[in-house]
């Protein structure tokens, strides 16, 4: 089927929860009608004058950036000016501009674990983990025979997701009461008496974004009139989204060396390092983008090394005094590589959905820093 641009929100939102972006963010539909239908989906890190230009020039109907197009609100539209020409760009070619910034950052396969990807980090965890990225407890009580029904209903909207472990649940035998009223039709026993039926209690984990989901589509496969069901909201814990992450290495490695991994796996002309090339590294912390204010919380976690991009003379010095190393790997290239990633995800979660629309990168963006 064609999707909207309502519906493909639906499914991006999926993969990056809103709930996960920062308060100062600004993610979503930044630009666009919800109902135009979507055929041709790009891919950018920032929409950027050019990138806009050549999305419509190549009949582009969404173009999914990390970088918002607004951080701050506006007061006109003036189309001599660069935002107003996106705007206007886009208004003429029927382009909706959606962002998923922080949100992506934080998620779970998003832009950090990108990073330690590369690295391949042991036990990774977020190093801010995200205070709203709670789980709910879904307690269902359900008949023995209709328990794989639920399981697998509930199942389809994530349910069930612990760590790197999915379909997990927990059941029990227990003994159900009910009176039936007389115009009630129950699955089992009988009206105008109090009835005894053997039911399980049935505990999955569920995401507070697909609870109302997971709930609707386990009462479609219940075979009760009233589903009989609780819900208990879960502390984060160690919820693996948040921003930044930290792990350890598969075996020690110097800080040299680790740059240059990064080096070659980016393709960087060059890397800035702070710290002794030779110091011996076995947990590293890590944060997309502009990490300067996450040292911090770098340090915290006991790295030897903090690997991010935008680092400033400032924190650079308070590294030295903290005796963390840093690898300086710039904003650009810590993230552009999520933009092959992300179409790569969305051509996976239009498949499962059953959307038909073409996925591709845009080839127009380059780091805005040139070295000689």
């Amino acid at each position: 089927m064609t999707a909207t641009v309502d519906q493909m929100i639906a499914v991006l939102n999926r993969l990056a929860p809103p709930r996960l972006a920062e308060s100062w963010d600004n993610v979503g539909l930044q630009f666009g009608d919800r109902s135009w239908p979507v055929k041709k989906i790009w891919v950018a890190l920032d929409p950027l004058p050019e990138v806009v230009a050549d999305a419509c020039e190549n009949e582009a109907d969404l173009l999914v950036t990390h970088h918002p197009l607004f951080f701050k609100p506006i007061k006109k539209i003036d189309c001599a000016t660069p935002a107003g020409r996106i705007i206007c760009l886009a208004a003429a070619g029927r382009l909706a501009i959606f962002s998923a910034h922080t949100n992506l950052d934080s998620a779970i396969g998003g832009v950090n674990d990108m990073l330690a990807g590369i690295l391949d980090l042991d036990d990774c965890r977020p190093m801010c983990p995200q205070p709203d990225a709670r789980l709910c407890k879904l307690v269902i009580f359900v008949p023995p025979d209709h328990v794989q029904a639920i399981l697998d209903a509930v199942f389809a909207h994530q349910a069930g997701r612990i760590g790197d472990y999915t379909h997990c649940s927990f059941r029990g035998d227990g003994t159900g009461t009910f009176f039936a009223d007389s115009h009630t039709s129950p699955a089992e026993g009988h009206r105008g008496m109090l009835n005894e039926v053997a039911e399980q209690r049935l505990e999955v984990v569920v995401p507070r974004d697909r609870l109302d989901e997971a709930v609707a589509a386990a009462r479609q496969a219940h075979p009760y009139e009233t589903m009989a069901y609780d819900v208990y909201p879960l502390e984060a814990g160690d919820s693996a989204a948040g921003l930044g992450r930290w792990g350890r290495l598969p075996s020690e490695q110097t800080l040299g060396d680790i740059a240059l991994r990064m080096k070659k796996a980016l393709q960087l002309p060059v890397v800035k390092i702070v710290g002794d090339p030779n110091r011996t590294i076995d947990t590293v912390a890590i944060c997309s983008g502009s990490g300067s204010s996450l040292l911090p919380d770098a340090i915290a976690t006991g790295a030897q090394v903090y690997l991010s991009g935008d680092i400033g003379y400032h924190t650079a010095r308070d590294a030295q005094q903290a005796g963390i190393g840093i690898i300086d790997i710039g904003h650009f290239t810590s993230e552009q590589p999520i933009v092959d990633s992300l179409v790569t995800v969305i051509r996976g979660a239009l498949v499962k959905e059953g959307i038909r629309a073409s996925v591709a990168a845009a080839k127009t963006e380059k780091d805005p820093f040139e070295y000689r």
